[in-house]
């Protein structure tokens, strides 16, 4: 418990003091304490709605109650400078903020652990995110799940929670086929042969490279192959080429992840039939018109589905099932998919498999992914120039940098339209939201050299008495709600919450530093204690912006 929380704490704990003092209610009618924090400062640093809640109980007027609660309340226990009733009975609290120094030596001591907290005790939890079919380029859609998706893993284990990162490869079905005909006919055509892309082939540049790379390293070898030997080398080739790529992508976009899951296994292993007995044995798979179907519709779905077609094969839902399952035969506890808005429709079938495969609904959660539109020069960038082709993940890394994209992409809940403005993302302004950030960082990080060449110490004299201005006051209590945010972010699914805090501390960094001088020879004390003030800024925007995957650099 960091040293905001254990205030809050005392706050609550004398306010249930204060409740029985007054004789206002019994242990066992107590009503839960509810504290907020106001938006207009002038209000005080917490209000309470606690008379309001006691109206009923101890049969009075709620401002009365507040008056009577003021009156018991032992100010020195819980930090607290003044207190106000306001509108129908709100009481609120005005603190003696000389609590907040503590968090400074805290801080500095914490150095990369702070913000971390155990709200997530230990709970497992499998984020499955970008999955695109190894078939061709990551793009911009991919880009931003990729974002998302690593930034909540992260927030999600500073906040206590163990977590797994999937990527779902999917290696099996019709889209494999088509990229084994397609790699044929570049390679074909590479060899100077007539040779026609198939109908749903994939007509990529990186398939036409793939063509011209075989032709050059096998020459004509593959040519006079028997047909289903060649397609499955092809197959494989090119499974194995495209999957490089986009490791190597993501891996560059600074998104690791622990498990590459293959579809094929799940055909392999017999998994797919062991889900379907699952349902069956459960009573949820019936056959009509040849067919065999899922009964969806018993858990809110709004028709059944197939499951095998009248031909036998598989529905994409069937080995979808089975991987569900395999998660969490796993043993994890909470499954999350990060989806494109274009699988919005496929979340209640997903749901009614989780359910029918005997676990709550709840135990899948589906973050969805919207759109992204590019804008260059006012204008709507649809096409990569370059290719004519969509705008791939690492044309932007080249065009804009990682760390805007990274940013941009986690500034904003993941289901709202992001608008991409690439002029603004490369804009060394403090109109730019990254450039004004990591602007924040490096102007601390160049002040500490000062201080360190000047001979001027950094915690060994801190004193924290010094620290009273407003903005000093600001920059603290931003400070302090660091672990409070990332644990609502983690807690919420809400990695956005993180990229906008870091915005607030770097706000309240620059606002701090027009104000006030912190290197002052003439006043060594106060100095002393504003360097320590900005190392523990610049350890949490460093902490925060790693948890989005944004760099902390020291200039700029």
């Amino acid at each position: 418990m960091n040293i905001v929380e254990k205030t809050e704490l005392k706050l609550k704990e004398e306010i249930v003091r204060a409740v029985k003092a007054a004789g206002l209610a019994g242990e066992d009618e107590m009503p839960a304490v509810v504290l907020e924090q106001p938006k207009d400062k002038a209000h005080g640093d917490y209000a309470t709605n606690m008379a309001m809640q006691l109206a009923r109980i101890a049969k009075k007027n709620p401002r009365a109650i507040a008056a009577e609660l003021v009156e018991e309340f032992d100010k020195s226990k819980a930090s607290i400078e003044k207190m106000e009733i306001a509108g129908p009975g709100f009481i609120n609290f005005y603190m003696n903020n000389q609590y907040l120094t503590d968090l400074v030596p805290a801080i500095i001591t914490e150095n990369d652990q702070y913000g971390r907290t155990n709200t997530g005790g230990g709970h497992r939890i499998q984020v499955e995110f970008v999955s695109a079919n190894p078939t061709g380029t990551l793009h911009l859609g991919h880009a931003r799940g990729a974002a998302v998706g690593d930034s909540l893993c992260n927030v999600l284990e500073a906040a206590g929670y163990e977590v797994s990162r999937e990527y779902y490869i999917n290696d099996a079905g019709n889209q494999m086929a088509n990229l084994a005909l397609s790699v044929e006919a570049r390679y074909m055509q590479a060899l100077g042969k007539e040779w026609a892309m198939p109908e749903d082939g994939y007509h990529g540049q990186d398939i036409i490279d793939l063509g011209q790379k075989l032709a050059d390293e096998d020459g004509s070898k593959w040519v006079d192959k028997p047909e289903e030997e060649r397609l499955s080398f092809f197959r494989e080739y090119g499974l194995k080429y495209e999957l490089n790529k986009i490791k190597t992508d993501l891996e560059e976009f600074r998104v690791p992840f622990d498990e590459w899951f293959s579809e094929m296994s799940l055909y392999e292993g017999d998994r797919i039939q062991s889900a379907l007995n699952v349902l069956k044995e459960q009573g949820y798979v019936y056959e009509k018109d040849d067919a065999t179907w899922f009964e969806t519709t018993k858990f809110g779905d709004d028709k059944d589905r197939v499951l095998i077609k009248n031909d036998g094969t598989y529905t994409y839902l069937t080995p979808d099932i089975a991987y569900h399952k395999n998660k969490l035969d796993r043993g994890f506890d909470t499954l999350i998919n990060i989806w494109g808005a274009d699988h919005h429709g496929y979340i209640p079938r997903m749901k009614a498999a989780i359910q029918a495969l005997g676990y709550k609904e709840d135990t899948l959660e589906v973050e969805i992914i919207q759109m992204v539109n590019l804008f260059q020069n006012g204008e709507r960038v649809k096409m990569s120039k370059r290719t004519g082709k969509a705008v791939t993940l690492r044309e932007l890394m080249e065009e804009v940098g990682i760390d805007a994209m990274r940013y941009f992409f986690s500034m904003r809940s993941s289901d709202s339209h992001l608008d991409f403005d690439m002029d603004l993302a490369r804009s060394e302004s403090n109109e730019n939201p990254v450039y004004y950030v990591q602007y924040a960082h490096a102007r601390i990080c160049t002040m500490l050299k000062q201080a360190e060449e000047k001979g001027l110490t950094e915690v060994g004299e801190f004193d924290g008495s010094r620290l009273s201005s407003e903005k000093e006051e600001d920059l603290l209590k931003r400070l302090g709600e660091f672990p409070q945010v990332v644990a609502e972010a983690a807690g919420n699914r809400t990695p956005h919450r993180v990229t906008q805090y870091a915005f607030d501390l770097a706000s309240n960094l620059h606002s701090f530093y027009n104000a006030e001088k912190v290197l002052d020879p003439d006043e060594p004390e106060r100095t002393a204690s504003r360097i320590s003030l900005m190392k523990a800024v610049q350890i949490t925007l460093s902490n925060a912006l790693k948890m989005i995957g944004v760099s902390a650099p020291d200039q700029m």
